[in-house]
């Protein structure tokens, strides 16, 4: 398959054996999958894609966390992962975008179908960008069991999934304990504990999820300690020559902050 073929916005079948081996550690892998948009993503490692999961109906804080955080990620190199629902994926989605990052969209619907309906847009510019993929044939609609089916993609493709913001009984917390299943990371954000939409997240950080408080805490899992922004002239420094480089101090969060400004602001918002 051609990256033009890849990017011709027509779905493209991608077998078994061209599918990352990190789906085979399923008990009942995909026979393959149906993409639109550039499968190169496929090819990326697994240590390399995060999943970022949430409610369909989340607070301000968590929408602010899930774009701030998937900013990052994409910022960082990472690949954002999640599952084209409204709420909490959609927005990682967007952040990672807007960052110009990297993001696969897992469909429990035909590539070719949006769920929700006004996600139609979104969709085509996921095909156009990024990448999103199926195992169920083009044209399939909503089908009872199609979203944990999904789930099990998102789960095994990644070797991090990130919960913001879910109810006990969620689809994020489904691909949380799929993941958990295929000895993958979960992390999640905590929440208010009056506050249902943080229920579930909250009982996956009591049985050990990594808690994520920071930018830091999220990247730390990745091996990553700072975001790679681009090498500039010392001359826009005040100095000159050409740094390949970041200095001290350099590091900047979503948002354009400084590290440790950044990392207040996390702490406060999560109280």
């Amino acid at each position: 398959m051609s990256p033009a073929e890849a990017r011709s916005g027509q779905p493209i079948w991608i077998g078994a054996e061209g599918l990352p081996d990190s789906l085979r550690d399923l008990s009942n892998p995909p026979a393959g999958l149906w993409c639109v948009g550039d499968a190169g993503f496929l090819e990326v490692s697994p240590d390399r894609l995060i999943a970022i999961v949430g409610t369909r109906e989340p607070t301000p804080y968590g929408l602010r966390m899930a774009t701030q955080l998937a900013r990052a990620c994409a910022k960082a190199g990472l690949v954002v992962v999640s599952g084209m629902a409204r709420g909490v994926d959609v927005a990682a989605h967007r952040a990672a975008l807007e960052a110009g990052g990297r993001t696969i969209g897992v469909q429990g619907t035909g590539v070719d179908v949006p769920y929700p309906v006004a996600h139609r847009t979104l969709l085509a510019e996921m095909g156009r960008r990024a990448l999103v993929v199926s195992e169920v044939e083009p044209g399939t609609r909503a089908f009872p069991g199609c979203f944990p089916r999904r789930n099990r993609i998102i789960a095994a493709l990644c070797r991090v999934t990130l919960v913001v913001e879910a109810g006990f009984k969620s689809g994020a917390v489904n691909t949380a304990t799929q993941a958990l299943e295929l000895g993958r990371v979960v992390a999640g954000v905590p929440g208010r504990i009056e506050d249902p939409t943080a229920s579930g997240v909250n009982l996956l950080i009591r049985d050990g999820a990594q808690v994520i408080t920071d930018v830091e805490d999220l990247l730390g899992l990745f091996g990553l300690s700072t975001i790679p922004e681009p090498s500039v002239s010392r001359d826009d420094r005040g100095g000159g020559g050409v740094d390949n480089g970041p200095v001290e101090g350099d590091w900047i969060g979503p948002g354009g902050l400084q590290a440790e400004a950044w990392r207040s602001l996390m702490r406060e918002l999560n109280r």
